[in-house]
């Protein structure tokens, strides 16, 4: 998928995650994940910006939402160490939860389209496919970016953030 269909997966994933915390009255956290959400959109397509990686290759593995989940959990917990509105063990989780859901929903858009993931690398090399649609389909893009939109449309108005 391109940029604005992985978008639109991401905010789809985390808008359950948003509700319950705009429920329990945590705005702030709810709204950094939701920029979070868009700004890792493409981080497992880094690979495309090396000479050094495959495409859909570790970056596009359930190993490596693991691993990037954890540094941004490192992350989250050094920013805690600073802020004083939130507890380092805290801001750790939900960074971690962040970095784990945007790698994930990412490969959840990739799945979809005829080359696939192979997530269980470098255990598998086996690639799976729904073969849905090709990345580059550009009705299939915006069709889940607009479902993304729904979604977070539907958490906010939930929450009882609008309306």
């Amino acid at each position: 998928m391109y940029r604005h269909g992985h978008i639109g997966v991401g905010l789809s994933l985390y808008a359950p995650v948003a509700y319950g915390l705009l429920s329990s009255g945590r705005t702030v956290l709810a709204a950094v994940g939701f920029v979070t959400m868009v700004w890792l959109a493409m981080i497992p397509d880094f690979d495309t910006k090396t000479g050094l990686l495959t495409h859909r290759g570790a970056t596009h593995t359930l190993a490596f939402a693991v691993v990037f989940g954890a540094v941004c959990g490192v992350i989250g917990w050094l920013l805690g160490t600073r802020l004083v509105r939130f507890s380092p063990r805290m801001l750790a989780g939900f960074a971690f939860g962040l970095g784990m859901l945007a790698v994930l929903s990412h490969l959840l858009a990739d799945w979809l389209t005829p080359m696939g993931i192979a997530p269980f690398w470098p255990v598998s090399s086996r690639r799976y496919s729904l073969n849905l649609a090709r990345a580059s389909n550009t009705a299939a893009n915006s069709l889940l970016f607009f479902l993304g939109l729904g979604a977070t449309v539907g958490a906010l108005w939930f929450a009882g953030s609008i309306g």
